[in-house]
């Protein structure tokens, strides 16, 4: 026996001699080859476009809804217009004394009147603190917000039509005046108005967005009598949910950010597996079609399995034969998917954003393709090719010469 297994170590293949016999299929079979690997990657590129498509689509909701780290543990408290209630400066310290709640920023709005140079509009103004842009996640998409050491306003786009303003950097530094008119408690209204002209710091891009003028609550000349809402900011993700119920149990309405984004996951989770079900039934008939490959091959080449046999070649250097040709093949096809299905998705981009700058909009990518998928997909099409050849190679090894030559 040790003296078998000396024999059979000397004349096993090396490394290089495998990879060199197992490469001649590209040279021997061009054509099946060729027709192989491309299978497999039309069904590869198929997982990689449509899983690129679901990690888009939530990396755009998701940016969309979480802008700052802050507002994902940030609600908005209002009380229902029904109830006719306002909030007062009172209301809102006591509100800050609630356990587990550590920040609050304060909302009045109202209407308003905005000019610029000889250019008047009426608009609605919200009178804000400026650490509502951390706690909302609503900053601008030009420019910059306001801060405490440097007033001044952020403005709509349907805000800056209204004065006939264009949304430009040209425009960031202009003045504004605004002449704003809160309610009192008792539903009657009062003027207050700006102390003196403001800048634009930033303007909000957004078309579907109503006009709007963010401003800073240090800039006037009086404080407002009432606020419509306020944003809180609980201690972490944890306490959220108790500081939900604690402002419902005082009659506000909460909305929580946290909650939206939660069940956006679990819907574009279910989507993205959705896609990824297409996209595996391709990759599972590529598979096939790599199976049947692999066992024609074999059957091709017993007289060729016979001579090597014959020649001293031992059953592993068999079955490693077929299972390297089968692991190249599936790599090959893994790689040519990959830059199929990124070079899919990167055209549509392209497309896209093209369109998106023509209309006005800002550019976006729809599909992406995380680094840790790519290795994944190199890993998987590896996988399937193995198992492809698994069934061939171990039946090229299990024959003897005789039998090899007998099947000829």
């Amino acid at each position: 026996m040790p003296q078998e297994t000396e024999f059979s170590n000397i004349h096993s293949l090396s490394y290089i001699d495998l990879i060199r016999l197992s490469t001649r299929v590209f040279t021997i079979k061009p054509v099946r080859t060729f027709l192989t690997i491309l299978g497999t990657s039309i069904g590869i590129g198929t997982v990689v476009f449509f899983i690129s498509l679901g990690y888009g689509l939530q990396y755009i909701l998701l940016g969309k809804l979480v802008t700052t780290q802050d507002s994902l543990i940030s609600m908005e408290a209002a009380y229902p217009q029904e109830v006719n209630l306002f909030l007062t400066s009172t209301d809102l310290d006591n509100i800050l004394k609630l356990q587990d709640l550590i920040e609050i920023s304060p909302i009045a709005e109202s209407p308003a009147e905005i000019q610029i140079t000889d250019s008047p509009g009426l608009i609605t103004s919200r009178l804000i603190e400026p650490n509502y842009f951390r706690l909302s996640g609503q900053t601008p998409d030009l420019g910059k917000e306001f801060t405490d050491a440097e007033p001044g306003v952020v403005l709509s786009a349907q805000g800056a039509k209204l004065i006939n303003l264009p949304v430009t950097i040209e425009s960031l530094g202009k003045l504004v005046s605004i002449k704003a008119y809160y309610q009192n408690p008792d539903g009657t209204a009062k003027e207050v108005k700006i102390v003196k002209p403001l800048p634009i710091l930033g303007f909000i891009t957004n078309e579907n967005e109503s006009p709007l003028v963010l401003v800073p609550a240090n800039s006037l000349s009086s404080p407002p009598p009432t606020y419509k809402s306020f944003l809180a900011k609980a201690k972490d993700a944890d306490s959220v949910g108790r500081v939900k119920d604690l402002l419902t149990e005082k009659g506000f309405l909460v909305s929580v950010k946290l909650d939206l984004v939660n069940q956006s996951q679990k819907i574009l989770k279910i989507f993205t597996i959705v896609l990824g079900v297409f996209g595996v039934t391709a990759l599972a008939v590529s598979a096939v079609g790599m199976f049947n490959t692999m066992i024609v091959s074999f059957m091709e080449r017993t007289y060729e399995v016979g001579v090597m046999k014959s020649i001293g070649a031992t059953d592993r250097d068999i079955r490693n034969l077929f299972l390297m040709e089968s692991l190249i093949m599936g790599t090959a096809g893994g790689a040519v998917g990959i830059v199929l299905g990124m070079g899919a998705g990167a055209i549509v981009n392209f497309v896209l954003n093209v369109l998106a700058k023509r209309f006005g909009s800002e550019p976006f990518d729809l599909f992406i393709t995380p680094f840790w998928f790519v290795l994944l997909i190199i890993l998987t099409s590896a996988f399937i090719g193995v198992i492809s050849g698994f069934l061939p190679s171990r039946r090229a090894s299990s024959l003897s010469p005789k039998e090899a030559f007998l099947r000829r």
